[in-house]
């Protein structure tokens, strides 16, 4: 895979500003509910914790999808034009997840569809991650001389995304489930620790 010996300080810059964009846009459902006239303030918060809530999820999802990201790129000194395209595609899936997070501000909502479309949207995230991390892994040459990507960034990639693949089964067998499927995630770290112990030394 040929290799462009180029700084990929612009290509980190345009993808934390994407980042920065789609969760800037998370918020502005909110900044419409407050114009909405109400009778006391207080009503604003007691009366819309659906969209409060999914707000907060959706930014937690984008700051941890944006920190592993960026923890990725300190490893790299140069890229390829596949970690490019992979890169655009993740950004991609982050810029999207503003649309299902409105979808799932409906109060009461009991249509199965927008939490199955959530978490679809994170899972494509974590598999575009998942070969990012990859194509780094597989090209030393683009990698930081002393500061190389751990086999442990690898594993914690992959169980991260079989993680999330895991709780998209069961909430497509148990749609009552709903978004504590991404509670799978808390497990990765266990996955991480369990995986090194069973590799030889």
């Amino acid at each position: 895979m040929a290799t462009i010996s180029r700084d990929p300080d612009r290509l980190v810059l345009f993808t934390d500003a994407v980042a920065a964009i789609a969760i800037t846009l998370l918020v502005l459902p909110l900044v419409d509910l407050a114009r909405e006239p109400k009778a006391h303030a207080i009503e604003l918060i007691t009366e819309n914790w659906t969209p409060i809530l999914s707000f907060l999820l959706s930014f937690a999802v984008i700051a941890r999808l944006w920190l592993v990201h960026h923890r990725m790129f300190q490893h790299v000194r140069a890229y390829t034009p596949a970690l490019v395209v992979w890169n655009m595609v993740w950004l991609f899936t982050v810029v999207v997840l503003p649309f299902p997070t409105e979808m799932i501000n409906q109060p009461g909502s009991t249509d199965p569809f927008p939490p199955v479309f959530y978490l679809c949207t994170i899972l494509a995230s974590s598999v575009c991650q998942t070969v990012l991390v990859w194509i780094i892994d597989r090209n030393p040459d683009i990698q930081v001389e002393d500061n190389k990507l751990k086999p442990s960034a690898v594993v914690s990639a992959v169980s991260a995304t079989g993680l999330l693949l895991a709780g998209l089964i069961l909430l497509i067998a148990v749609p009552q489930v709903r978004y504590y499927a991404l509670l799978s995630l808390l497990l990765n770290r266990f996955v991480v620790m369990a995986v090194q112990r069973l590799r030889p030394t």
